[in-house]
């Protein structure tokens, strides 16, 4: 099988964290660790991984994209991030053998390799080059989780959606007739994960969105109509908003 990426590129040079890790080693490799375990496919909404669940394996997604999310004793929930084709998850709880960190949930139907973490971790030793790239890997997401965290301390909860939105239509965006698509099915309660705000605040700041023509929303689907205006909330950084 073979994975198509489209290699992204940051600012000083080096690839960003939306490259993801079968796309950053040797063909060989990557046919090597494909090959140490089993594909599994799990329908949409399914879970893949558990938050707190003790640690077994590491999960190679060859199809389709996942939700990570992470609850609070609480009961608030985050979106921590999105992982598609060709992304490595559950590798950090393989390494430390520590609990899972976080949820894993199929937004659309998914294919993954399961490899259990003790032939991982031997694959690992065996591949200096590919250890590198999975620290590499993690260096970017840290990197761009703190970056994410500066610029949005500075934004309002209205700028911070415009700026997810954005994004979402950059990076899962399918363009028709009537506007940007958003491909990857995301709730309320996601979209407000994402940007560390309430349902109802996300609700009401989508519903003016969709008054004033910006966004359609439906059942778990995202058009964005005037990304131009989208744009404009992004940066306008008003007071007191």
């Amino acid at each position: 099988m073979v994975l198509e990426h489209t290699a992204a590129w940051g600012g000083d040079g080096g690839l960003d964290d939306r490259v993801p890790f079968l796309a950053r080693l040797e063909d060989a490799d990557g046919d090597a660790l494909r090959s140490l375990g089993r594909e599994l496919v799990y329908a949409p909404r399914t879970p893949l991984l558990h938050q707190h669940e003790p640690t077994a394996h590491v999960l190679l997604v060859l199809t389709g994209w996942t939700k990570v999310t992470a609850s609070s004793p609480n009961g608030y929930q985050a979106l921590l991030a999105l992982r598609g084709p060709g992304d490595i998850i559950g590798e950090s709880a393989a390494l430390t053998r520590r609990p899972r960190s976080a949820t894993v949930t199929a937004l659309e139907p998914v294919r993954a390799v399961i490899i259990e973490h003790e032939t991982f971790r031997a694959f690992l030793g065996r591949c200096p080059e590919a250890a590198l790239q999975l620290l590499a890997l993690s260096a970017d997401r840290q990197r761009t989780g703190d970056k994410r965290r500066l610029e949005f301390a500075a934004l309002s909860v209205r700028e911070r959606l415009a700026v997810l939105l954005l994004e979402l239509a950059q990076l899962h965006g399918r363009r028709t007739a009537e506007g940007v698509e958003v491909s990857v099915p995301l709730t309320k309660q996601e979209l407000a994960g994402a940007v560390g705000a309430s349902r109802e605040m996300v609700q009401r700041l989508l519903k003016d969105l969709r008054d004033r023509g910006v966004v359609s929303t439906g059942r778990r689907a995202l058009m964005i109509v005037r990304p131009d205006v989208l744009h404009r909330i992004a940066q306008s950084h008003p007071p007191n908003s």
